[in-house]
């Protein structure tokens, strides 16, 4: 656990996009970055890094300035300048194909047409972490693009704002390298509330008169 953690979040640089579904990376990056007491931001790597602690454990927070489909010529330099070996990187991106709200961390496999992945395992290889949030897939191919690249509606802050917010809280175990307890308190931070319990009607039995 000696090894510093180098989070990346994916998006593309420019306050035009900041809201877009693509920018999941970059939203969840910028709230860990504000709750847990992060240095300032620098420009460095073709991106904006900056570093702090989770757990005790260094960790250096990136958002490449690149966009999206070069995310590994900024991600590749800054773990070559730390010395890291790839399984102390974390991806966190959107994923079309995860169901809107849902979220999975996994390490390796394919890229699903992600650019940002592409450009990462192009230039690292495949086997890093990913942190994947759902934005739903729009249902047609061509329609894909236009996804990704619409901004959040705002049906969807109702799930993302308390799914950030729970990840925000979970980070910790990231650093930790638990995965499945990131996903799990995650899980248990966003389950709705129950609802409240009916009385139960009064089962004794009345005496006839």
């Amino acid at each position: 656990m000696d090894t510093p953690l180098l989070v990346a979040g994916l998006g593309n640089p420019g306050s035009q996009y900041a809201k877009n579904r693509h920018n999941a990376g970059f939203i969840v990056v910028d709230e860990i970055h504000a709750a847990h007491g992060f240095g300032p931001w620098k420009a460095k790597f073709d991106g904006l890094i900056s570093e702090g602690r989770l757990a005790g454990r260094r960790v250096y927070l990136l958002k490449p300035q690149t966009y999206m489909n070069l995310s590994g010529d900024s991600i590749g330099p800054a773990l070559r300048f730390y010395k890291l070996p790839l399984s102390a990187l974390v991806v966190i991106h959107d994923e079309i194909d995860l169901a809107a709200g849902k979220l999975k961390v996994k390490t390796g496999g394919g890229d699903a047409g992600q650019n940002g992945l592409k450009s990462i395992t192009a230039t690292l290889g495949p086997d890093y972490r990913r942190v994947r949030v759902g934005i739903g897939h729009p249902g047609m191919k061509e329609m894909v693009s236009n996804h990704v690249l619409g901004n959040f509606g705002k049906d969807e802050i109702a799930w993302l704002k308390p799914m950030v917010e729970a990840m925000v809280k979970a980070a910790p175990l990231l650093a930790k390298d638990d995965d499945n307890g990131f996903m799990s308190k995650v899980a248990l931070l966003t389950q709705p509330a129950k609802p409240p319990e009916k009385p139960k009607a009064d089962k004794a039995k009345k005496e006839p008169e």
